[in-house]
């Protein structure tokens, strides 16, 4: 199951936010919360696996 760890507060922050997870060993999913918004200044959700989401927090902490 996939879990919010972080929301950006638009598309260009939650794609460093996924590359920088992604370069520390992470499987990460992006997801517009909204479908109506404008596509580049909606936020989006930031997602990982369940059971990496301790380790994630750990590394956004650090971001």
């Amino acid at each position: 199951m996939w879990t919010v760890v972080h929301i950006a507060p638009n598309k260009k922050e939650a794609e460093r936010m996924q590359q920088y997870l992604t370069n520390e060993g992470f499987l990460v999913k992006v997801r517009p919360i909204s479908l109506h918004a404008d596509g580049e200044n909606t936020p989006v959700e930031i997602l990982v696996p369940e059971a990496e989401v301790e380790e994630a927090l750990e590394m956004i902490s650090q971001f």
